[in-house]
Formats: C-alpha cells, structure tokens, sequence
C-alpha cells in the first residue's frame, strides 16, 4: 500500500516496522535514494505528509499510533533477500526467531544468499539462516 506512494516521490520504501513500546505503537516507515545524497529532514517530512494521507484513507492500524519516516542510516536493518544482496561481503548482525545450531544472534560477514536463506562466516564457522526465521538483521557501521 505504501511503496506506489513512496516510489512516486522518487524515493526507494527500504522497509517497514511496527513498534510497540511502552509509549505507544509507533509505525516507522525507513526510505532511501539513489546516489550519495542521503536521506534529509525535507525528505522525510515530504513522504510522510503523503503517507500518512494514505493511511488516515486506508485506515490499516486500528487505534492511535505515530508515524515516523526515515532514513535506514549507516547500521540499517534489511528486510528482503535484494537488499541482503547487496551487502554481500560485508559485516552484519542477525538475531533469529528461535535458535540455529543453539544459538540466536550472530555477527559475522555476509557471504551469499539465496532465495530461502543467508549465509553468514565469523572467524571460526559458516552459519546458514534461514530468511524466514530472521528476527532482525542489520548491517555493521564502518567507521573505518
């Protein structure tokens, strides 16, 4: 629903999550673009006037929440198999639903990914993980 909206600003819809902290349930809506230029607050204030007009129409979320829009940022989560793609070869942490071989969060580097699962390497083994059990996963900022 929200990325013909998002696509026809130009911009790329990076992901969606809804939040239920203790202050409330909150729907944020990360963005991105092609080239070095970054995401700013114009462009963020820009989708999310579009967005929350679809939303008030639609009405998918019953109740009260806020609406943020964002960049997904440096240490950003990925959701799909595409982005995942596109970080091959670079340093992620991933925290599963359940456990694989006894074990929920790994860090390591990115090594391939296929439709149905990753494969991530630390410096002592190679970890296959299902996409469909990934919790959240993103990518590790470097500052080098």
């Amino acid at each position: 629903m929200l990325e013909p909206v998002v696509t026809g600003l130009g911009y790329e819809l990076w992901g969606v999550e809804l939040l239920t902290p203790a202050s409330g349930l909150t729907l944020r809506v990360y963005i991105d673009k092609a080239g070095d230029d970054g995401i700013d607050v114009d462009d963020c204030q820009r989708v999310s006037h579009q967005v929350a007009g679809v939303l008030d129409v639609e009405d998918p979320i019953k109740g009260h929440y806020m609406l943020e829009v964002s960049s997904p940022g440096l240490d950003r989560l990925l959701f799909t198999g595409p982005q995942f793609q596109r970080y091959l070869g670079e340093t992620i942490k991933v925290r599963m639903h359940g456990k694989v071989e006894g074990r929920r969060r790994f860090q390591g580097t990115l090594v391939s990914v296929d439709s149905s699962s990753i494969a991530i390497e630390d410096d002592q083994q190679r970890y296959r993980l299902p996409l469909a059990d990934i919790e959240r996963a993103r990518l590790v900022a470097d500052f080098r």
